[in-house]
């Protein structure tokens, strides 16, 4: 009874707010979502989808007053324990779990199904937090990494052979806490890069050039990685010569080759193009070993990593990429227009929150949704009911409460006192962060349809648990950080 009166005091009861203001505004849109016009039900009609959902949020609540009993020291001591049974949920869920839509990532018991991927995020995040709190522990080489970088890949592969690529692409999210525990910032510079370059060679792959010689997207690619090249030397490096050198270089080898094409000596530009970057690659390595100039290996590593990236970078859209994935990425980048395919989902949540205008049709008064013209309208694509119902106003006011969140999560993971409980802090932060910016992106069409949930709104027992379990373990570390100061 003590320990309750302590940690009732100790609460950070305002992310509760914050927690219990999200889940009911979701258990609303849930119910408008699944509204049916012919046959009106109750919001608490266990039948249907709104009534099941406030099942889901009660035993939600109750397992969030459960992990608030628990010793937060236990958090820290079992987190390997958590993991490991977390990596056999998903293994098991690969042979046992029914084919859903193309899936195999729930485990059915009973009236009752599960996504073990849910407390894969919780397990993970406790798992990093117990390795980067450990004694003198610091990010400063790539051997620092590979413990971590081992324990985040494991289940990403486990659950990408479920074939739940949505899922498995959120523990990318944790690469944000790297960078704010001393991760180099040029690592997520390099991951941007990498973005910039797979959508560069996949949407202009296909544009011709110079009569047929070449492809404008691998052109593109390499003349990206050759510009980024030369403000390196010559900005960073300050070594305007070696730069001119290169330029100099580059624009005579193309002039070359630009001649020869005219006196009828065939050449792909693009095998040109590739070369001349390997062969910066190359001067680079002359520069360190013969100028012994620093850092200069490592300009020509990442270039060769990245023409080989952008080089295989068809390889990887066409083969490794399922065809419907391949259609989202095309039809995002306008390379296909797929208005009654795999575009359709995006186009009515676009026409569905455009209809809300400024203020909305009203509660329960959306047309789109009510005609069920948004597939998956109350799990995936939740938020174009909250816009088409409430419109801007609305769906600004509930961005804002998640911006108010996130900040509150952030504020909490910096004035903890111990290493562990401000790195499970920032984990939290990036997983809910990650949700929001996908699914929000995808619900207004900037970014290809991966499905995954909106945190607290979208239908479900699994997502909800999910996020319950990551917020109130960060409640219960931080109480006893409030225990101690008290």
């Amino acid at each position: 009874m003590q320990n309750v009166t302590k940690i009732k005091f100790a609460l950070d009861w305002l992310t509760v707010a914050y927690y219990l203001i999200l889940v009911t505004m979701g258990w609303f849109s849930i119910y408008g979502a699944s509204y049916d016009l012919e046959n009106s039900t109750s919001i608490f009609d266990f039948s249907q989808r709104a009534g099941k959902q406030f099942i889901w949020i009660l035993t939600a609540l109750g397992i969030g007053g459960m992990l608030l009993l628990v010793e937060h020291r236990m958090y820290n001591l079992f987190a390997y324990v958590v993991y490991g049974a977390s990596i056999l949920l998903l293994i098991a869920t690969i042979f046992l779990a029914p084919d859903i839509k193309g899936s195999r990532s729930w485990l059915v018991l009973g009236p009752v199904s599960f996504q073990p991927a849910e407390l894969a995020k919780v397990a993970t995040s406790l798992t990093l937090a117990k390795i980067m709190s450990a004694y003198n522990y610091k990010l400063r080489s790539i051997k620092d990494m590979m413990p971590l970088l081992l324990v985040i890949f494991i289940p990403f592969a486990l659950i990408v052979l479920q074939k739940e690529t949505g899922s498995a692409l959120v523990f990318a999210a944790f690469f944000l806490v790297f960078y704010r525990e001393g991760m180099s910032g040029l690592i997520l510079l390099l991951g941007m890069l990498a973005v910039v370059l797979f959508v560069v060679v996949i949407r202009f792959g296909e544009v011709a050039i110079f009569g047929g010689q070449g492809s404008l997207g691998m052109i593109l690619a390499m003349g990206i990685i050759l510009i980024l090249e030369l403000i390196y030397i010559s900005f960073f490096r300050k070594h305007v010569k070696e730069a001119l050198w290169l330029l100099g270089g580059i624009t005579i080898i193309c002039l070359l080759c630009w001649g020869l094409n005219l006196a009828g000596l065939s050449l792909n530009y693009n095998y040109v193009a590739i070369c001349l970057t390997l062969a910066s690659c190359l001067y680079c390595l002359a520069i360190q070993v013969l100028l012994r100039h620093k850092a200069y290996w490592l300009i020509a590593l990442f270039a060769a990593v990245f023409v080989m990236f952008s080089f295989s970078s068809g390889y990887l859209f066409n083969k490794v990429l399922q065809p419907h994935q391949q259609m989202r990425i095309k039809v995002l980048l306008n390379m296909e227009d797929d208005p009654a395919g795999v575009g359709y989902n995006v186009n009515q949540s676009k026409i569905a929150i455009g209809s809300g205008g400024l203020y909305g049709k009203g509660f329960l008064n959306g047309t789109q949704t009510k005609l069920k013209y948004v597939p998956e309208q109350d799990t995936d694509f939740i938020f174009c009911t909250v816009g088409e119902e409430h419109g801007f106003v609305g769906s600004f006011l509930v961005l804002l409460i998640y911006w108010l969140f996130l900040m509150r999560i952030l504020t909490l993971a910096e004035r903890q006192r111990e290493a562990f409980s401000r790195v499970y802090a920032y984990c939290v932060a990036s997983i809910f962060f990650f949700h929001l910016l996908v699914n929000i992106g995808m619900v207004v069409g900037l970014i290809p349809v991966i499905g995954i949930p909106l945190p607290f709104f979208s239908y479900g027992g699994s997502s909800l648990w999910g996020f319950t379990i990551l917020l109130f373990i960060l409640l219960r570390l931080d109480a006893a950080r409030m225990e101690t100061m008290r």
